[in-house]
């Protein structure tokens, strides 16, 4: 089945993803509502703000059936809530490496949310030189008349990890997921060039923090 087959295929069930994926906005909003208010209380108590920016989304209805027909299974709600973890995901910007497990820290000290999953591409990159922290929480939404558990994804990287993923992304579709040796390469020289500078920044922000703590 190809992409225009799976749109059309998806479009005669609309009115039955729009059920499901309104539940994946709300999720959204729990946990955008979360990072926000975490981040403003973390500026108040450390004169320093945690996250750079956000960026979240909830899958269109062709990704989600096209990713259950890649696995096998039927284009159904039943198995998108249950095979495909990242129908709602948010991005995490971060300036410094240590932010992305302050923030890990703060979410996972909410009692609200259950951490379901968690895959550090830090400390393990990707043998591409990917970095990054990907976390699959699950976390309630309150409706009028039932209360559902929803999973959203989150990726937190540094800006510096986030360029270079943004670059990585259009080579893999450029090339139709087979990036030629040399660009290979290159890219995973970057990465190496990427966490050199991580590296140096926290170093300086070290350097910072030892300043202003040694004029208080």
């Amino acid at each position: 089945m190809n992409k225009e087959e799976v749109v059309e295929m998806t479009k005669l069930h609309i009115g039955e993803w729009k059920d499901l994926l309104i539940l994946y906005k709300f999720g959204l909003d729990e946990i955008n509502t979360k990072l926000k208010i975490l981040n403003e209380e973390f500026k108040y108590m450390y004169n320093h703000n945690p996250i750079e920016h956000l960026k979240s989304r909830v899958k269109d209805p062709a990704g989600i059936t096209e990713k259950l027909k890649r696995k096998g299974c039927d284009p159904t709600k039943e198995n998108a809530r249950e095979y495909v973890q990242d129908i709602a995901g948010i991005r995490i910007i971060c300036s410094f490496v240590s932010d992305i497990y302050k923030i890990y820290d703060m979410l996972d000290q909410q009692d609200d949310i259950h951490v379901i999953e968690v895959k550090d591409y830090i400390e393990n990159p990707k043998p591409n030189g990917y970095k990054s922290l990907h976390l699959i929480l699950e976390v309630p939404v309150f409706l009028s008349n039932r209360t559902e558990m929803v999973k959203v994804e989150v990726q937190i990287r540094t800006v510096a990890m986030d360029f270079w993923a943004g670059i990585e992304h259009k080579l893999y579709y450029k090339y139709e997921k087979s990036v030629p040796d040399h660009l290979a390469g290159e890219l995973l020289k970057a990465a190496e060039t990427v966490h050199a500078l991580d590296e140096k920044m926290s170093g300086l922000k070290k350097e910072v923090d030892l300043l202003e703590a040694s004029h208080v």
